[in-house]
């Protein structure tokens, strides 16, 4: 995802796959890095990523539970704006990936897109 580490991708999707919010040794038992990782390294990857938005936390007795502050398809979507905003040319870019959009899509965002009355 853009805007974030290896790391830091890797716990957002255990934190994407997760029925409840889960705390820093539950993230920690739920990474597939392929390396050892410590529990500090995990804690300062939320902390991070609290402090980048990413996720919330609330207190329970001593230790937070953590849980992404907003869908996957949301932080897409926030990457593909950022992506078109840092372009340059935010329109031919929208115009080009329109263009390369399947049926399927394009008939999704017909029906995603509000319609505008002929009076406007």
């Amino acid at each position: 995802m853009r805007g974030l580490g290896d790391l830091e991708a890797a716990v957002m999707d255990v934190l994407w796959r997760a029925v409840e919010p889960l705390r820093v040794r539950d993230v920690l038992a739920e990474l597939n890095t392929g390396r050892q990782l410590a529990y500090t390294t995990v804690m300062t990857v939320l902390d991070n990523l609290h402090r980048k938005e990413w996720v919330v936390r609330e207190l329970e007795g001593k230790a937070y539970r953590y849980e992404a502050s907003m869908s996957r398809a949301e932080a897409a979507a926030k990457a593909l704006r950022d992506i078109l905003e840092s372009s340059g040319d935010p329109e031919g870019v929208l115009l080009h990936f329109a263009r390369s959009a399947s049926e399927r899509e394009t008939e999704l965002l017909r029906k995603a897109l509000p319609r505008r009355s002929r009076k406007e």
